[in-house]
């Protein structure tokens, strides 16, 4: 049996858990590295890749940025949190703001550790991944459209930093990018709307709030079919291997998500939606293994 000093460490331990959200920035490390093996880097050794300590070096840079990001975000949104997600914040509040900004700075400075191993450079890119984080947090999360546009681009930068260091220029890179930036920023959109009640109780300028639920749902649509568009470019145009599976189950999906969404009217529905577009993008993660399975035996 656990004492209980041994109890409360534990559920600091998983409150901090929840807040830098954890299970996230695994998935992302998963996809930093599938990503690298048969997108950024595959034409390179597996060992090679998977070896690479300057790779490891800009993962756990990125790890590290993320993380820190989590908190700062958590710190200004704490009351708005509160009203949106009573129960996840209940969590969260066992660790005192002082402990999640020391972590925060803690963060950051391994960050520049990390990537100071690279190059100067890198430390100069995460300074500035951190401050675009910190400055997203601070005023721009409360500006629509904006907001969602920065957001998503902050979400895709932990590959855009392996694609710098790769320097892979392949068109089926920028189209892999841009399936994704558009699905990151469906999910925004609709956590937009998931979260309307505590934006508006604490005037946060977001797209639902500023220009209503009817718009919020116009534009998810164009950019919904825009990413269907993008997923059957790729199937049509690129070398993707057995990864056109994920991409005709994706696009199977996102038309469910926009019939859901015509009818949508309430927090649990747009939580649905939500769900969806979370399960597409970490099934993508995964998916990334359909592209060859053969690239990775003939590499061992």
């Amino acid at each position: 049996m656990l004492s209980r000093r041994q109890k409360h460490i534990l559920l600091k331990f998983f409150s901090l858990f929840s807040v830098v959200r954890g299970y996230n920035i695994l998935v992302i490390v998963v996809a930093q590295y599938l990503a690298s093996v048969y997108i950024f880097a595959h034409h390179k050794p597996l060992k090679s890749v998977l070896l690479d300590v300057s790779l490891l070096m800009l993962v756990l840079a990125s790890t590290a940025t993320i993380a820190s990001g989590y908190i700062i975000n958590n710190f200004y949104d704490s009351e708005k949190d509160l009203i949106n997600k009573p129960r996840k914040t209940m969590l969260d509040r066992l660790v005192s703001q002082n402990t999640k900004l020391s972590f925060y700075f803690t963060l950051n400075f391994l960050a520049v550790v990390f990537a100071s191993y690279v190059s100067f450079k890198a430390v100069l890119f995460f300074a500035f991944y951190i401050f675009a984080i910190w400055f997203y947090s601070h005023r721009l999360k409360k500006q629509p459209i904006i907001g969602n546009m920065v957001s998503a681009i902050l979400t895709v930068t932990p590959f855009f930093v392996i694609f710098i260091y790769y320097q892979n220029f392949e068109k089926v890179v920028f189209a892999h990018g841009i399936f994704l930036f558009l699905l990151i920023s469906m999910r925004e959109l609709t956590k937009d709307l998931e979260n309307i009640k505590g934006d508006l109780a604490l005037n946060y300028r977001t797209v639902p709030v500023v220009y209503g639920e009817k718009v919020s749902k116009l534009m998810l649509t164009v950019v919904g079919v825009s990413t269907i568009i993008s997923a059957i470019l790729l199937i049509l145009f690129f070398k993707i291997g057995h990864m056109y599976y994920y991409f005709y189950l994706s696009i199977i999906l996102l038309l469910i998500y926009l019939i859901i969404l015509l009818k949508s009217n309430k927090k649990t529905h747009y939580l649905i939606l939500h769900n969806i577009l979370k399960f597409i993008i970490v099934a993508g993660v995964l998916s990334i293994l359909l592209i060859d399975v053969s690239v990775v035996l003939n590499r061992l």
